[in-house]
This record gives structure tokens, sequence and C-alpha cells, in this order.
């Protein structure tokens, strides 16, 4: 019997299950869906990845090789198998532990304490990751939205930045300009500031470091980071900290004041210049703004709006 692989549709009964059965997999069952794809248990410590977004390729089965090496305290993604059928990617990976550490800000409420476990939790993923050195594979990666891989001719992580800022502010910036006042000198700003940083340390960075992204077990240690491809390249630590710091509660009532929170820890606690965080911050909202929708009724695109006019090396003139 020929299985339709298309995307299941509102009234028509999911199609997976079936297929992974005749091919072995007689109690695969879905286990939950996200922006690249819909994930399915298929038992003896593995699963599938029907993917929906841009699938991996095996560039993105080096990168994870590269990451799984290293003797982390958590575990990361290992892709066994990449196939394609009827146009519909399918991976084979190992399935990871724990549960997610909470649900995405935009579906669950936040309330304005940030546990301590959940603090501790971000600081050993974060130092657990900038322990992996960045490798070619991940250089060759583009990140979501881009049209050529990030390091290409570019021999620094803020250059390679500042070129795919240039490049998104292009896309669709004008959108964006409607929205943010002093745009094109905001941007100019953030281009000098980025530009001016030192060199750092070239080490793995996810670049997705939202909460349904780090499972921890019963006692709040993390056990597995997943969902790596979003932004996922080799770069300063400090960009990771500070995308994790304004995307762990994007839509919350104290979003504004976790991030805060979390900015300050990350730069106390892991060592990063204030000034890096906050220009770290900006660019992945000139980046990023333009990925799901444009205008007010896209949620992403009013959170990157709003970020730009908050923040201090965008929107203040220099000295």
């Amino acid at each position: 019997m020929e299985i339709s692989l298309k995307a299941e549709t509102d009234g028509v009964a999911d199609p997976w299950p079936a297929y992974f059965a005749e091919r072995g997999h007689p109690g695969a069952h879905r286990i939950g869906a996200g922006v690249e794809g819909v994930v399915y248990r298929l038992g003896d410590g593995q699963v599938a990845k029907v993917w929906t977004g841009r699938p991996p390729t095996e560039l993105t089965r080096q990168v994870y090789a590269d990451i799984a090496r290293h003797r982390l305290p958590f575990a990361t993604p290992e892709i066994f198998e990449i196939h394609e059928h009827e146009d519909v990617v399918v991976t084979y990976e190992r399935e990871l532990p724990g549960v997610p550490i909470q649900g995405d800000s935009a579906h669950e409420n936040y309330g304005r304490e940030l546990p301590v476990r959940h603090r501790n939790a971000l600081l050993a993923v974060l130092r657990g990751l900038a322990s992996v050195p960045g490798t070619d594979a991940m250089r060759r990666l583009a990140v979501q939205g881009d049209d050529r891989p990030l390091w290409q001719g570019h021999d620094r992580f803020q250059d390679a930045l500042a070129a795919v800022v240039v490049r998104a502010v292009g896309r669709n910036g004008a959108a964006l300009a409607t929205r943010v006042p002093d745009f094109g000198a905001g941007v100019e700003r953030t281009l000098d500031a980025l530009r001016s940083l030192p060199d750092a340390p070239v080490t793995a960075i996810h670049g997705d470091l939202v909460p349904p992204n780090i499972h921890i077990d019963d006692a709040g240690r993390p056990v597995a980071v997943l969902d790596f491809g979003f932004y996922t390249t080799a770069g300063d630590p400090a960009f990771e900290a500070a995308v994790t710091a304004a995307v762990w509660d994007m839509y919350g009532p104290y979003a504004e004041e976790h991030t805060a929170e979390l900015t300050r820890l990350f730069a106390r606690e892991l060592g990063h210049a204030p000034a890096a965080l906050t220009a770290y911050q900006a660019v992945y909202a000139l980046t990023t703004y333009d990925l799901f929708g444009m205008g007010e009724s896209d949620g992403h695109f009013r959170w990157c709006a709003e970020r730009l006019r908050r923040n201090l090396v965008f929107s203040a003139p220099g000295p």
C-alpha cells in the first residue's frame, strides 16, 4: 500500500505511523512538533523527524557529529540516517532524554522570578557549548533566511555577522524601518559596534536556546540540548549568551525584566562584556525579523522591532 507523505491536514489521519510500521517500527507514535518538523518515537533509543522546514544535509550530520564527540554534561542530537521519499526528508536520530525545562513563552505563563534551577541550567548549557571548538563544518552552515555560509569570505565572526546584517536589512528592511525610528542610523551604529568587537574564541553556537530546546531531569539538571540549525554556526560564545538572554522569555509579561536579568547574569558569570551582549542582541533582531512574516500580525516581527527600539547600541547615538 502506498502511503501519502504530504503534510497532514484537518480531518486526515496522520500517515506517518503506518509509514514507519512498514519499515520495521510498528510502535511509532508522534511525540512533538516544531518549526522544523514532527518527531516520532520509534523505540530502541531512536526517533524519526519528518521535516517540514529547511531539511538537514550531510553537512548538518557532520556538525552534529562534531559536537557529539565531545564529552558534554548533556546529550546532543546525532543523525543516523537521512532518507527522502515523495520529496519529504526523514531523519533517523538518537532519542534525547529528559523533558523540556518549560514551554514556550507564547503559550505558557512565566512568573516574574526566574527559578534558580533555570539560571543554573542555562549557565551549564552555555559553558558546555562554549567548550566545543568551532569546526569547518559549522563555518559552512548558513543561518536561517540567508543564502550562503555565514563565514564565506570572512576570517572573523564579527565581520561575517556584519555581512549577514547587511544582507538581511537589504531583504525587507523597509518594512522594519516603518516601525523603528532612525532605522538606517541604528543599523550603522550596530555595524560599527559589531566590527569594533575584539577577537574572541570560536566555539559551537546553537543559536536558539529557547526553553523547549533544553531538556532537564527530575533534579533540574540539563540532560539534552536539541533542535540545532536555526542559527547554528561557529562563533563568539558571547553571541550565544546574548541571544539566549533575549529569547528565553520573548512574549511573557516580564520578558523585558528577564532579558535584562539574564544579560547581567551572563556578563557576570561568563565574563562577557555587556556592550558586546547588547550589540549581539541587536544583530539577532536585525537578521531574523522577517523569517516568519512581516507586519503587526507576526509576533516575531513585532518582537524584533521592539527589541531594536529598546536596544542601547541600536537606538543610542555614539559619544
